[in-house]
Formats: structure tokens, sequence, C-alpha cells
């Protein structure tokens, strides 16, 4: 008889530890708090409760910031976030986040319960977790 493999859950390889930023931030604030907490991705803060969160990448700095030559003490995240963002249930098997996250184009997605935040999933983690493949 085969052995069954056990599921592996968004939540089993989420990170928990999410930084966030605050819409009206600068640029350069946002660059600043990549940089010292060491991510390549902050979360927008909601504006109130039934708002949507809203994401600013290395990417977007890239091409909608640094590419252009605009300013980064005059542009504010709000300004060039992606919103809403696609997020995952954290009961979702690893497989489907894969999927989603590829046909959606993204690499990263908040994992969400009910409305609360509970941690970030990447391409990276599906990949490179020890244990999953």
């Amino acid at each position: 008889m085969p052995v069954k493999t056990p599921i592996v859950q968004a939540k089993d390889i989420m990170r928990r530890n999410v930084v966030t930023i605050d819409g009206m931030a600068t640029v350069r604030e946002a660059i600043a708090k990549m940089r010292s907490e060491n991510v390549t991705a902050l979360l927008v803060d909601k504006r109130h409760p039934k708002d949507a969160w809203g994401i600013i990448t290395v990417s977007d700095l890239v091409r909608e910031v640094i590419a252009p030559g605009s300013s980064p003490d005059n542009t504010n995240v709000y300004e060039i976030m992606t919103k809403p963002v696609i997020t995952v249930p954290p009961d979702m098997d690893i497989r489907y986040v894969a999927r989603l996250l590829h046909r959606v184009g993204v690499r990263k997605a908040p994992v969400v319960d009910r409305g609360e935040l509970l941690g970030m999933i990447s391409m990276s983690d599906l990949v490179l977790r020890e244990g999953v493949l």
C-alpha cells in the first residue's frame, strides 16, 4: 500500500513576521524600512477594517520610481502600490498556492483567516523550505 504524504498547507511554511507600512509614507521611507528589515516587499496597512491591503515590492520601486527618475521623497507608497492584494487562506494546499501565485503573476501573498493577517507566503517559501518537496 502506498504511503500517503501529509498535505503541506500555507500556514505550515508562511513567514509570520510581516513588515507593514502606511500608504502615506514616502518611497524613501519604504526603501529604508525594506533595508532595515531585510525584506523585498512591504504590506501596506488598511485604512479601515473593511479596506483591502496593498503591497509594495522592490520591483515596484524600480519600475515606478527609479527607472523613470521620479523622486523617492515626493512619491508616496499609495501612488505605486498594488491594491487589492491576492490573499491566501491558511489551510490552502501549497500546490494550489503555487498555482494561484503563478497564474496571477505575483511572487508574494498575505495569508489571511477571517480578515486577520497571519503571515506572508512567497514563491521562494514554496521552493526553498526544507521538507516541502
